[in-house]
């Protein structure tokens, strides 16, 4: 029998990045002394005071369905985090708690976006904004970026990339897979042009918010209140406490979305985990000590990292200021070994040196790699050993 599927699955593409990771495990389960730099998630275990409330929960029985979008104290203990960590004021009403941030990502995109739309995804971008807004039937619209922008947009190039179809703007900071950071100075000037133009939506992903040093993470929304009626702030608890497996996001926004949201979400996964909503309201309501502990690690191997790149003779990078991430020009890399993409790059730097790393190309910055951190500091040095030895 042949089975005809659904045009829109036929411009979606598998996630380059958990494609190869997957590859690099086969390899080390096959017995290659494989060091998988492509790593989307912290080494660190879920803080002992998380995993005990989730504990807790499966002891008390909570383990029943709850309201779609959310515990109600959950919800609250969201609210109470966003005004004092990022100085915006929001109602339970104005949040979903979604199973990961990426279905609220999902979620906001399918119930705004119509087909003929256009979406701005600045780039270096993470890999699914793309295949999200194509599965909801809008046009994604790309404002590229170079390691001398600090790969970041300026608010001209924005300006020149809004058209009369243009519905959504998508902006990532800290960024994956850059690792930089708008500046306050920065988000206000984008601010000033997204001001001109009413119909578009700002779909903020702060996913690795906590995640970050030599800057300081703000959201656009905190100097730009007049934007609050389309603004889509999306977070979630995978990066800063350890939880990727919990799989715990949240949107918060304007009421008339967020219940839009609601509706969709209760067809499709219901309510998110109970027992991780439990334990995700100990997190946000337990403080930052955990936290701050991880990112002094990341921080330390991030400093590491930069001097061994220092002593790659081929490569272009700018400091990360935040993520567990680096992103490296390697163009002069690629004509020194006679390679055209950065893919084939990668493919002989796991097959020669075992090395895993993800081509720029994946994030629509073709000519780097992204190179991952979230690894002790002796695997971190065996891996620019092999570089070196290499010739990267």
């Amino acid at each position: 029998m042949s089975i005809e599927f659904a045009r829109r699955m036929q411009k979606v593409k598998p996630s380059p990045t958990l494609a190869l990771d997957k590859r690099a495990n086969e390899l080390k389960a096959q017995g290659e002394p494989i060091l998988n730099l492509t790593a989307g998630q912290p080494d660190f275990d879920t803080p002992e005071f998380i995993q005990e409330a989730g504990i807790d929960a499966i002891h008390d029985g909570f383990t029943r369905y709850t309201p779609v979008d959310g515990l109600p104290s959950l919800k609250q203990a969201i609210c109470d985090k966003l005004k004092r960590e990022n100085n915006v004021e929001y109602k339970p009403s104005q949040i979903v708690v979604s199973t990961g941030a990426k279905q609220a990502l999902f979620n906001a995109m399918l119930v705004l976006l119509n087909p003929g739309d256009e979406v701005i995804i600045p780039a270096p971008y993470w890999v699914s904004y793309p295949d999200m807004a194509l599965i909801a039937e809008a046009e994604p619209v790309f404002i590229e970026t170079s390691i001398d922008s600090s790969y970041k947009i300026t608010a001209d190039q924005l300006e020149a990339a809004i058209t009369p179809k243009t519905k959504m703007l998508i902006l990532t900071s800290p960024s994956n897979p850059t690792g930089q950071v708008y500046s306050k100075d920065e988000l206000i000037a984008l601010a000033e042009v997204l001001k001109k133009h009413p119909q578009v939506v700002i779909m903020s992903d702060e996913i690795y918010e906590h995640l970050i040093w030599g800057a300081k993470h703000h959201s656009m929304v905190e100097f730009a209140p007049e934007l609050f009626d389309r603004f889509i702030l999306i977070n979630g608890l995978s990066k800063g406490y350890a939880m990727t497996g919990w799989r715990m996001g949240y949107a918060a926004g304007p009421e008339n979305i967020l219940q839009v949201m609601k509706k969709l979400q209760s067809q499709s996964t219901s309510c998110p985990n109970a027992i991780a909503q439990k334990a995700s309201e100990a997190a946000l309501n337990g403080g930052l000590k955990e936290v701050s502990a991880m990112v002094e690690a990341f921080e330390k191997r991030h400093d590491l990292v930069v001097a061994r790149l220092e002593r790659l003779e081929n490569v272009r990078f700018i400091p990360s200021k935040g993520s567990f991430y680096i992103f490296i020009n390697v163009e002069k890399s690629m004509a020194a070994k006679g390679f055209a993409t950065d893919t084939e790059l990668a493919d002989d730097l796991l097959s020669t040196a075992k090395i895993a790393t993800v081509p720029g190309s994946a994030f629509g910055a073709p000519g780097h790699l992204r190179l991952s951190f979230a690894m002790d500091e002796d695997t971190l040095n065996e891996a620019f050993d092999r570089f070196e030895e290499y010739g990267l």
